[in-house]
């Protein structure tokens, strides 16, 4: 790993600054760490040329003493952001090589504040999966192996190329997606920091959807001051978008460093779950002790439908798919398969085009949405999230945060799950609560399990309070002084 590459984004967009190095240079670096992992699969494109020419624009604004927050720092873009110019997939064959005309509005954000593009990373097809394989490109490895077996690990998912390309030093940070845990869940496994916003903190214009009412674009880094200075540039009110909120962005590096003394932390009590690892409980009870030492109050939770989050989310999740991605149908753009009659070209395209797990979640969506069957399932679910979203109301009346386990255990072995799909929904089990209640919350690395994997903590804040996490994430990560990374050996 090169030394540029070993850079924080905070400290090399200091250096830049300082014109201690150039963005031609830090870009290169990283493509040539690029070009040196693609045993990792974290990229399923490569876009040096352009990468070098943002890059070096960046230089001529940097040398004129002027640019962005961001001035030429180069990250990676989940697959799932449209970018304009640049092939767009989603993870699917089903989208082929289409390239959209137009920039999703968070990348937008991130070009106007001065970051470079280095390219488009893998992930779980249309943001459907928790271990990255079941994309259309194959499964990203985590860049960590376990000191028990050189088999290779998942490095989660949806997510994962974002968080292995962050983990393995080949972007200083990654845009990322969240529906039920895609960004903190895979945070967790390769020891980055993840951060899922609140609900409408960045726009979802341009992110190709899943469930509409759950996706959340957001970070992942190698610091918590990282992803608050990624956060602040994501963010924003965007008319494009119905459901992005009309709020100030806040200042969130700011809040990174701050005293959180006084600050009350809620420990639900729901979260003890059976058969959780003991080391998860162990990192969990000393993350208790850090944010108790620096000076917070510990109060216990209750937060009694979080046995029916993960039920509940795996029926509005999938009915929100199963529209969402009626669009693709091989009439308007990407693969198309031709067939003699108009639905033959419908079913075949359709057929070829999505993955097993895609097709598992439209019928499954199709099926608790359709009559008879609508109000047993669907409406039910809606109304047992109301109810979780009641039991976070509740508790905020007591506590300023919450702290869980982020995952219920370490990263998995590729393929440990894949036959069973109840096995893998259960890595979402500490996560979707968050997004069925629109709340933001994060993943800070804790520490390391008796095999040398990475563990996280998840910290859970009021709807726009991103900053009181962002002060408690950087207290943990303090106490936590987690310095580890993974041993090179692609």
């Amino acid at each position: 790993m090169s030394s540029l590459t070993g850079l924080t984004l905070t400290d090399a967009v200091a250096g830049l600054r300082a014109r201690a190095f150039s963005s031609c240079e830090l870009t290169q670096a990283h493509l040539d760490a690029m070009a040196q992992a693609r045993a990792l699969n974290a990229y399923v494109l490569e876009t040096p040329e352009k990468a070098l020419a943002m890059a070096a624009t960046s230089d001529d604004r940097l040398a004129r003493s002027e640019g962005g927050p961001l001035e030429g720092a180069p990250l990676g873009i989940k697959d799932l952001f449209c970018t304009k110019g640049v092939r767009s997939t989603a993870g699917s064959r089903i989208l082929g090589d289409f390239t959209p005309t137009y920039e999703s509005t968070v990348t937008a954000n991130l070009w106007r504040d001065g970051a470079v593009m280095l390219g488009k990373l893998n992930m779980d097809e249309f943001a459907m999966g928790s271990s990255n394989e079941t994309s259309a490109f194959g499964p990203v490895v985590n860049p960590w192996r376990s000191s028990a077996s050189n088999r290779p690990l998942t490095p989660g998912g949806s997510s994962g190329g974002s968080a292995a390309a962050v983990a393995a030093g080949l972007a200083l940070g990654a845009t990322a997606t969240d529906t039920g845990g895609s960004i903190r869940q895979p945070a967790s496994l390769t020891g980055t920091v993840g951060v899922k916003p609140t609900y409408g903190r960045c726009s979802r214009w341009g992110v190709v959807a899943f469930a509409s009412s759950l996706d959340q674009a957001g970070p992942i880094a190698k610091s918590v001051a990282d992803a608050a200075l990624l956060l602040k540039s994501m963010s924003g009110h965007d008319a494009k978008d119905s459901t992005s909120l009309p709020v100030e962005t806040p200042d969130f590096p700011a809040f990174v460093g701050k005293s959180v003394k006084g600050l009350r932390v809620g420990v639900p009590r729901e979260y003890r779950v059976d058969g959780m690892p003991r080391e998860i409980d162990d990192l969990w009870t000393r993350g208790v002790e850090w944010l108790r030492d620096a000076g917070c109050e510990i109060v216990e939770v209750s937060l009694p439908h979080t046995k029916y989050a993960l039920p509940a989310y795996y029926i509005i999740a999938p009915a929100e798919a199963s529209s969402n991605l009626a669009r693709y149908d091989g009439m308007r753009y990407g693969a198309r398969v031709e067939g003699p009659t108009l639905t033959d070209v419908y079913q075949l395209t359709r057929a070829a085009g999505f993955g097993d797990e895609v097709k598992r979640r439209v019928l499954i969506g199709a099926y608790v949405l359709s009559a008879g069957y609508y109000d047993a399932y669907y409406l039910k679910a809606l109304k047992v999230r109301r109810r979780i979203a009641d039991d976070f109301t509740q508790a905020f009346e007591k506590v300023d945060a919450l702290l869980t386990p982020t995952a219920p255990s370490a990263a998995f072995g590729l393929g440990e799950n894949a036959s069973d799909p109840i096995a893998m929904y259960l890595n979402d089990i500490f996560t979707v609560t968050v997004n069925l209640a629109g709340l933001p919350g994060i993943s800070v690395p804790g520490g390391l399990d008796a095999r040398g994997l990475p563990l996280g903590l998840q910290l859970i804040g009021r709807a726009l309070d991103e900053g009181t996490l962002f002060s408690l994430a950087g207290a943990v990560e303090k106490a936590a002084a987690f310095t580890a990374r993974p041993e090179r050996w692609w």
